[in-house]
């Protein structure tokens, strides 16, 4: 008889591409995720997964089974979520990923009481700055800021959010103050490299325009941008969520050149075609209550 927690385990196997890191998102050892691969094939009837030393692919019969047993498993979880719902218990898994930066200093405080409030439900949070493919990487939604870049993904805005030009005084007293895109341009650049180079995009009457500075720093890092700016190593453009407090103590002071960075936001994605759970629904909700309208880093 074919059982769910082997279906389970051959889709996280599949989107995973080893079976350590399914393993690692089952919270299994991999000795019980192999013999239950093991087990499913031997139901089936046929092999799955080829398996070397340093690869795991898919067999054809392998790629044929997984679009059903993918849905098999997403089909059982809505399922289960629908039971607790009726039963008004949020219950089960819940896998988000989301920045560093963001998720120290604002996700994971939002977080906590929603954990509290919630015992069954088992959260795990990844941070990581990367982009994240949410369904391969078996993600039920992931928080980021700026743009959404994937049109697989159904966004839900979470809060508004600003980026400033910031610099130590210091920075400015020796190079001085740029006033114009032009200006900005001569000046050593802190720049974020998880986004590339039109990262510095900035919309006025004119429309929209991308200074293409000189690199001081390249860092895939907000915390390390921020203090590299402190640091006086050049000019950053970074959201308020995380150099509002060094702009409010002196450490940073914000740079006008006469035009505003494109306006972005916080969201919360999760795959095109899969419904939402209740549970992360509820998470979204609790995040937009804890952010505030205008966000609580911005109300100041």
């Amino acid at each position: 008889m074919m059982k769910l927690d082997g279906i389970h385990t051959f889709v996280a196997v599949a989107e995973a591409g080893s079976l350590s890191a399914a393993a690692r998102r089952l919270n299994l050892s991999k000795s019980v995720v192999s013999e239950r691969l093991v087990e499913l094939e031997r139901v089936l009837g046929t092999v799955l997964v080829h398996r070397t030393t340093r690869n795991l692919s898919l067999t054809e019969d392998g790629t044929a089974f997984l679009e059903r047993a993918s849905r098999i498993a997403r089909e059982v979880a809505e399922a289960a979520a629908d039971m607790a719902e009726r039963r008004g218990t949020l219950s089960g898994p819940l896998r988000i990923s989301a920045p560093v930066t963001f998720g120290r200093m604002h996700l994971g405080p939002a977080l906590y009481p929603f954990v509290r409030q919630h015992p069954r439900i088992e959260l795990t949070l990844d941070l990581d700055d990367r982009r994240v493919d949410v369904a391969a990487d078996g993600y039920d939604a992931v928080v980021r800021h700026g743009e959404v870049g994937d049109t697989r993904l159904v966004a839900w805005p979470m809060a508004a959010s600003r980026r400033v030009l910031v610099a130590a005084p210091a920075y400015l007293a020796q190079h001085g103050t740029p006033a114009s895109i032009t200006e900005l341009e001569q000046h050593a650049g802190i720049v974020y490299t998880n986004r590339g180079a039109a990262d510095w995009r900035f919309v006025g009457a004119r429309g929209a325009s991308i200074v293409r500075g000189r690199p001081g720093l390249r860092v895939n890092n907000g915390d390390m941008m921020r203090d590299a700016a402190i640091a006086g190593v050049g000019i950053a453009l970074l959201p308020t969520f995380i150099v509002g407090e060094a702009i409010r103590s002196g450490a940073l002071v914000s740079v006008d050149v006469g035009i505003e960075a494109a306006p972005e936001s916080i969201y919360m994605a999760h795959p095109e075609g899969r419904r939402a759970s209740a549970k992360l629904r509820a998470l979204a909700d609790c995040l937009r209550h804890a952010f505030g309208t205008p966000p609580y880093w911005d109300a100041s």
